[in-house]
């Protein structure tokens, strides 16, 4: 990024208070897509939290970065020794030749004056659905458009992923049945997305349905769900190793190979133990295995050190702690998440029992808000959501406290307005 380049993001999304969002057009679309079932989403409450009235600016060249930095990260993880490394800690179910490749991998970024920083890798990311919805209810905002290129493809993208992890599996034909399958579906708080995902789907000629594991049943290696065979699951579940004696049933299709699951143990594996960022900061290594210098470079540049948190480094990393944030290995959520800068001697001590990394600390940008005719800042979280590198749609989340959330008034999703070079002198 130039120089002149943080000047322009703090004067447009520190200073530019447009509400871009147009609710009216938004149920709209969310009516067309639903049909009866829009009315069930716009009467829940979670509906008002799920997006930010605005949106959030971004250079062409950062997003480009970004995009940089996702295939070098699944250029790494084709490496021989990168994944002889990360299968030393990985679960005995991540064990796998599966070929999939994992739908919906969700690659989250803070925007800073030295370029996009990788902070999160997150698989079976949520969200990817409902903002290809809100990228077209969208207002002009300082002379810029939402675009809706992504959502104009984003179909398409939804569908071609699924087929193609159908065909590394099987070779020829396109899945029957879709299972979206998260544990008591109707419970989760993105449960609406679900209904999008499925409606998608189904429009696309595939049968979908959405199941807990509990309607799950395996035998003579055929994947059952109510008592109609499946044969792709769309995993949305957070056991990621699938051990939880509930999952019984998905463990043993995964096991087996009789299903195709995405994303699965593997994919997990791979890409989202966060241990992984601490190869993926580690040049030498990178090297040493294989990975190109430009590459090497990028994540370099576009990953925060991180490392294990270990006995022998305890004591320094505590010293520190207000330049690191502490993550679990196997977390999600921001559960257990914590800045060092907040932290306590006694939950420390805990860490130190437990796997955690160490993560340099890079303060998220600001975004300026109107809520209830007040002005106020929200951090942003930029997240890419790719399928073998190649990004489906972009969207930013607005958020305060430690870590992004849903609870923050005037934030939530938010979509990326994304400036060429030409843009760089618009004000608002």
């Amino acid at each position: 990024m130039t120089n002149i380049e943080p000047t322009i993001l703090e004067q447009l999304n520190e200073h530019c208070s447009c509400v871009t969002l147009d609710r009216e057009l938004l149920i709209g679309f969310l009516a067309n897509q639903l049909g009866d079932d829009a009315e069930e989403m716009l009467e829940s409450p979670a509906w008002q939290q799920y997006f930010s009235s605005t949106s959030v600016f971004v250079p062409k060249r950062d997003l480009d970065k970004m995009q940089a930095i996702v295939r070098a990260i699944e250029e790494a993880s084709m490496l021989s020794g990168y994944r002889e490394q990360v299968m030393s800690w990985a679960p005995s179910t991540a064990q796998s030749d599966s070929k999939a490749a994992g739908v919906f991998m969700g690659y989250d970024f803070h925007l800073s004056e030295h370029g996009p920083q990788l902070i999160e890798i997150n698989t079976n990311a949520g969200g990817a659905f409902l903002n290809a919805v809100l990228s077209r209810g969208q207002h002009q905002c300082c002379g810029e458009t939402v675009s809706t290129e992504w959502a104009d493809d984003f179909d398409e993208g939804v569908i071609d992923q699924f087929e193609s992890e159908w065909l590394k599996k099987n070779g020829k034909g396109r899945p029957s049945t879709i299972a979206i399958v998260d544990d008591q579906p109707t419970e989760q708080y993105l449960y609406p997305e679900f209904k999008l995902a499925r409606q998608l789907i189904q429009r696309n000629g595939i049968e979908a349905v959405i199941l807990s594991p509990s309607d799950l049943h395996y035998e003579n290696e055929v994947l059952y769900g109510n008592g109609k065979p499946i044969d792709m699951v769309y995993n949305r579940l957070v056991d990621f190793s699938l051990d939880d004696p509930s999952h019984k049933a998905l463990r043993q299709a995964w096991l087996t190979g009789s299903v195709v699951i995405t994303p699965n143990p593997l994919v997990h594996a791979l890409f989202a133990d966060k241990r992984n960022l601490s190869l993926l900061t580690d040049a030498v290594l990178l090297d040493r295995w294989g990975l190109s210098a430009g590459n090497i470079e990028l994540l370099r540049l576009g990953v925060p050190r991180s490392v294990l948190v270990t006995s022998s480094n305890a004591a320094s990393l505590w010293k520190e702690r207000r330049e690191w944030f502490f993550k679990p290995v196997a977390g999600h959520g921001s559960k257990g998440v914590y800045r060092g800068s907040k932290l306590t001697k006694g939950t420390y001590e805990q860490i130190l029992t437990s796997d955690y990394i160490a993560q340099a600390y890079i303060p998220p940008s600001k975004r300026l808000v109107v809520v209830n005719g007040e002005k106020q800042f929200l951090k942003i979280d930029v997240r890419l959501y790719t399928y073998k590198g190649n990004v489906l749609i972009g969207a930013a989340r607005l958020y305060e406290g430690q870590a992004t959330n849903f609870r923050t008034p005037g934030g939530g999703f938010a979509p990326l307005l994304v400036m060429a070079d030409k843009s760089s002198k618009n004000t608002c």
